[in-house]
């Protein structure tokens, strides 16, 4: 009967000669020798060489694991550690980014994901060790300390590279598959700005010199007349707006991927390719920005050197543009504050550090634009080394700066929401989900309806249409 081959990956009995020797047959050095099965499914000989027989022995199989690994990409068993199979698998994706099917935000999300979270929690495990329940409990344990959006993400990444080990034969069935999905109750549930609110959101905008030096007007005015995700409307370019037919082509996003920079790639999916027409003031607003010198491979949306922008710039703009102003008592005892702060020679980024706060939220204390209460004036008074119970001016200035103004009705929107206005907007025109989905290039109805659609608080013409449904039931 003949001898079984050898499995793909693995090696033979290691032997061992003398390599060359003194004059007296002493051994100099010693060879080790082992065949090794490649993935080709070819036989090859490996040798190393070390000054005794164990150092040439331990210097094989160094070289002889790691030419496994090299070449382990087609099978895996169920002793490899999870780390190989989440290199495998990030691999994979890497490519789906290459042929243009996946995102490279995307890809960026799921490596954070994967060193933050699944490395350090299953990567030394071995696969056969990755069990539904001990995957349970690890995604239990991140949906409590990070959150469930960063949870979800992770049992994504989790149950991808077991599918992965299913199809490489290392398990037979996928344990991630069988874990409750991850749900949470939303901060805020989906919210469209009124008829009323738009028409301050840009009255406020106009108003602000740092807003119209940020060009946001025209380019808040552009999102809600379209619909289109904010970095869908900063990779926009001249050549595919029509002024004559009022419409506008939107095939790319604007991106920046870990270590690549701004680019400009094609949208998400199929579906976010597509023309859409714009409503009269939209066009009327593109129309003002034009002019007959304009290159029409140029961004109607440009950075301050006539490139593109970056959307997490243009979002954080956008955040301190509705951040509310228009108190001038917030003003005053932002500087106020200001001038404490330096009096006792303190940066921002110190004072930052001190109360754990993030550096911008500082900045917008001092500039008036965070409507302030007692329990942030009182940590940074203590921050200060100040007693607040003894500086009554302070306290006056407070009190007069925590009175509502105008502009705090616009402090909760963010870029999201004017998607939503624009979603609203067509459902109460009396357009289809399919419609709206296609407007705001979604392949699936239900995200459309279940994330970007305004609840509506009640619906008049239900009731007038169960009135002609029923001859008075139940009633004599």
């Amino acid at each position: 009967m003949p001898r079984p081959p050898l499995p793909i990956g693995t090696w033979g009995e290691i032997s061992t000669r003398p390599l060359k020797t003194k004059k007296n047959d002493k051994p100099l050095r010693h060879q080790a020798h082992a065949k090794f099965r490649d993935h080709d499914g070819k036989v090859r000989a490996v040798t190393a060489t070390g000054t005794t027989k164990t150092a040439a022995r331990t210097a094989l199989l160094t070289k002889l694991q790691k030419r496994a690994q090299t070449n382990h990409s087609g099978d895996l068993t169920a002793a490899h550690k999870v780390n190989h199979l989440l290199d495998l698998w990030e691999k994979r994706f890497e490519g789906l980014v290459a042929d243009g099917t996946r995102s490279p935000t995307s890809l960026g999300t799921y490596r954070r994901a994967l060193k933050n979270h699944v490395r350090p929690a299953i990567g030394e495990l071995h696969i056969g060790e990755a069990t539904t329940q001990r995957l349970d409990t690890v995604l239990t344990d991140i949906k409590h300390h990070a959150g469930a959006p960063t949870a979800r993400t992770c049992r994504a990444v989790i149950s991808g590279a077991m599918n992965l080990a299913v199809r490489y034969g290392a398990l037979s069935v996928n344990p991630a598959r069988e874990i409750d999905t991850i749900e949470a109750k939303p901060k805020n549930p989906p919210r469209a700005l009124t008829a009323e609110e738009v028409n301050l959101l840009q009255r406020s905008l106009t108003a602000d010199a740092h807003a119209v030096t940020a060009d946001l007007p025209d380019l808040v005015t552009f999102m809600l007349g379209t619909g289109v995700r904010i970095g869908e409307s900063l990779a926009v370019l001249w050549n595919q707006v029509n002024l004559e037919t009022g419409t506008v082509e939107i095939t790319h996003t604007i991106a920046r991927p870990s270590g690549e920079g701004l680019i400009r790639k094609t949208t998400k999916s199929r579906t976010g390719e597509r023309v859409l027409s714009l409503p009269t003031w939209a066009t009327t607003s593109l129309r003002a920005r034009y002019a007959t010198d304009t290159d029409p491979d140029a961004p109607v949306f440009p950075n301050s050197i006539g490139g593109y922008r970056d959307p997490s710039n243009t979002r954080r703009s956008l955040r301190t543009a509705l951040s509310p102003v228009g108190s001038t008592a917030r003003r005053e005892l932002g500087q106020t504050l200001r001038a404490l702060r330096r009096q006792k020679h303190l940066s921002r980024k110190q004072i930052a550090q001190t109360l754990g706060w993030p550096q911008t939220r500082l900045e917008l204390i001092e500039t008036g634009r965070i409507r302030p209460n007692r329990r942030l004036l009182s940590a940074l008074a203590k921050a200060y080394g100040i007693d607040l119970d003894t500086t009554p001016d302070l306290l006056a200035q407070l009190q007069e700066a925590i009175l509502h103004t105008e502009s705090d009705k616009l402090a909760w929107i963010r870029t999201h929401a004017l998607r939503r206005t624009t979603a609203t907007a067509l459902d109460n025109a009396g357009q289809t989900a399919r419609q709206i989905a296609d407007q705001l290039g979604q392949a699936k109805v239900s995200i459309t309806q279940d994330t970007y659609l305004h609840r509506q608080p009640a619906n008049p013409a239900a009731a007038q249409a169960l009135e002609h449904a029923f001859d008075k039931p139940g009633l004599p």
